[in-house]
C-alpha cells in the first residue's frame, strides 16, 4: 500500500503570474550571462542574418519541442502515455500528455531534465561550433532555459524525495508516493 509523501503543484504553490515572471527573468538572465562569454570567444566573426521571420518561427515552435523532449524519456523507458493534440486559439499548436503508469524517481528526474539535455546543451555546443549563428543559438537556449524554470522547480522536489518513491502524474501536478511500512 502506498502513502502520499507530498503532492507537488507549483502553479498553486507559487502562482501562475509569479511563475511566468520568474521564467521570463531566468531566460533573460541566462541570455545576458551566456551572450557575453560567447561573444568574447567568437570575437569579430561575421554574423549570418536571415531576418526576423525565421527566428520567430523557431521560437513559435520551441514550446512544442520542449514538451516533446519531456515525452522522449517516457517513450524510451516504454511507459504508457496519452497525448492530446489541439490548437489553442485556432493557431497555436499545443498538446498535453499524461503518463498512465507510475514513474520511478530516476525516470521522473530524467523526464524533467530532458529539455535541458536535448535542447539547451546541444544549442550551446552548436553556438561554439557555428560562430556565424551563435547569437541565434544562445537566444534559442536562453528561451528554453526560461521555459524550463518550472521543470527545475519540479526537479528540486523530485531530487529531495525518498529514494524508493514512486511519482504519479496527478491532475494538476505530481504525487510522490512511498511504500507504507508494515506495523
Amino acid at each position: 500500500m502506498m502513502n502520499c509523501w507530498k503532492t507537488v503543484n507549483i502553479n498553486k504553490e507559487f502562482g501562475l503570474n509569479r511563475l511566468y515572471l520568474m521564467s521570463f527573468l531566468t531566460g533573460l538572465l541566462s541570455f545576458l550571462l551566456l551572450y557575453l562569454p560567447f561573444s568574447m570567444f567568437h570575437g569579430t566573426h561575421d554574423m549570418k542574418d536571415h531576418g526576423f521571420l525565421p527566428l520567430l518561427v523557431i521560437l513559435f515552435f520551441l514550446p512544442s519541442m520542449h514538451r516533446l523532449m519531456h515525452i522522449l524519456p517516457l517513450i524510451l523507458f516504454y511507459k504508457r502515455l496519452r497525448v492530446n493534440f489541439k490548437f489553442r486559439k485556432r493557431v497555436i499548436p499545443t498538446f498535453t500528455y499524461q503518463c498512465k503508469s507510475k514513474l520511478s524517481k530516476q525516470t521522473s528526474i530524467m523526464m524533467a531534465l530532458a529539455p535541458t539535455l536535448f535542447i539547451t546543451i546541444p544549442a550551446l555546443i552548436m553556438a561554439c561550433v557555428f560562430p556565424k549563428y551563435y547569437a541565434y543559438l544562445i537566444l534559442f537556449a536562453s528561451v528554453n532555459i526560461g521555459i524550463s524554470f518550472s521543470d527545475y522547480l519540479y526537479l528540486n522536489y523530485f531530487a529531495r524525495a525518498p529514494r524508493k518513491c514512486i511519482i504519479e502524474n496527478a491532475k494538476e501536478g505530481y504525487d510522490i508516493l512511498v511504500q507504507q511500512r508494515e506495523a
